[in-house]
């Protein structure tokens, strides 16, 4: 019968997929025709959580996507209607198997946010806590696999039809989101993610740092209690010089944090934006949001590590080689040619290199910039770069936002403050 159900209710929704799209597909027939990946934006948002996603996913995916949509994708919206109080309730005495009154003395019955996977709530523990609850949203891990299913076919069969246009693996690109997303539903990843950070933290006697405790007693598959936070984005310099009186300082622990998390933890933060780093009223920083992690081994952190010197010394011939190491390639590389084509690269964006002088990056449209033609670079030359490489780059790309707003003078590549290669 479960089973029924479940085929009844993923044939609904591929037929719900195919209406979107059909009636997307008359508006550009009659004359609506935006540019193919605003389109293809508001097509995701309106079809909800799994491609919503997969939208951030191209946002932040400049090794897999062409450059005008990533930027486009970088407005992917994932501000969602949240489900009734009534249905929430249910979830989480569903899940913890005895009644909301037995285990909070209180919870707002208005979401502190919703996003296309959870919605989140603000509580109090029994034992007096102030923590949030992050509640999975009804049926959505059944709605992400039948819509990844979808896509999985859908690539499989443009594969087969018109290989040349497949210039990387589609299927094999869908199977990396389902993958990613699929992690996402599993909450308790994300505690298992959350207590070994703290773990790290403790190891690294970091005490300027702090992750949420997890409730495990309150805490399941698609529910999540955890410490409530109090503090500001990393981004709000108003509130954080009330907090701290070295807000550059602040900005360089948490960097250093995460920089050392990529050699001494098993894992790194892949989604490090404003909203997932506080500063919080006592002036610590708190990472949360532990959904979205990655792993990068030894040999290819090596090799990012070179890459990253050599960008601080101009050294192009170290950067090709750093980027031959980090990819795949299907066949020989010609060092010489991609160092040359790189070296346009930094000279066409007017990247001053002299010599014995590090790189400039005149701003933050540089370094997207720079990231983009990099990559088609690479591409170009016949390297593939792992998924893993391009979250490393977005997070960069991140603290560099964050350099602009907290500590302008402060430069991320020769600052000796910043561990950016220990």
């Amino acid at each position: 019968m479960g089973l029924l159900i479940d085929t009844l209710k993923g044939s609904f929704r591929v037929s719900q997929t195919a209406s979107v799209i059909a009636k997307s597909g008359i508006k550009w027939m009659v004359g609506s025709r935006p540019p193919t990946p605003k389109l293809l934006r508001s097509v995701f948002e309106e079809l909800g959580a799994t491609y919503i996603k997969l939208g951030q996913f191209i946002a932040s995916s400049p090794t897999f996507f062409p450059q005008e949509y990533v930027e486009e994708f970088q407005q992917c919206l994932d501000q969602t209607k949240p489900f009734p109080f009534a249905v929430a309730k249910k979830i989480i005495e569903s899940e913890l198997s005895k009644p909301l009154n037995q285990v909070y003395s209180y919870v707002d019955p208005v979401p502190l946010a919703s996003a296309s996977i959870a919605q989140v709530h603000a509580a109090k523990l029994l034992t007096g806590e102030d923590v949030v609850i992050k509640i999975q949203k009804p049926g959505v891990a059944n709605v992400l696999l039948t819509d990844l299913n979808f896509l999985y076919v859908s690539a499989r069969i443009i594969e087969y039809v018109a290989p040349k246009l497949s210039w990387t693996s589609l299927s094999g690109v869908v199977e990396e989101i389902q993958r990613t997303m699929l992690e996402e539903c599993d909450f308790v990843k994300e505690a298992n993610n959350l207590n070994e950070f703290r773990e790290f933290l403790k190891d690294t006697n970091n005490d300027d740092v702090v992750v949420p405790k997890v409730y495990a007693q309150a805490s399941s598959t698609k529910i999540l209690t955890m410490e409530r936070f109090y503090g500001v984005s990393l981004t709000d310099l108003d509130t954080i010089k009330r907090y701290c009186d070295d807000p550059e300082r602040t900005l360089i622990t948490a960097m250093n944090t995460w920089f050392s998390s990529l050699t001494q933890c098993r894992f790194f933060h892949a989604d490090v934006h404003a909203g997932n780093l506080m500063v919080l009223e006592n002036g610590k920083i708190g990472f949360i949001d532990f959904g979205i992690v990655g792993q990068i081994n030894p040999g290819t952190w090596e090799a990012v590590s070179d890459f990253i010197s050599s960008i601080m010394i101009g050294n192009f011939d170290g950067m090709a080689d750093s980027m031959i190491r980090i990819g795949v390639t299907s066949h020989d590389v010609n060092v010489s040619e991609l160092s040359n084509d790189l070296r346009r690269v930094f000279n066409k964006l007017d990247v001053m290199v002299p010599d014995n002088v590090s790189l400039e990056f005149q701003g933050e449209d540089d370094i997207n910039n720079i990231l983009m033609d990099m990559v088609k670079v690479g591409e170009d030359n016949g390297i593939h770069f792992p998924r893993e490489f391009a979250l490393l780059l977005k997070q960069f790309l991140y603290f560099d936002r964050y350099v602009h707003v907290l500590a302008p003078e402060l430069d991320m590549f020769v600052d000796d403050r910043l561990n950016l290669l220990h």
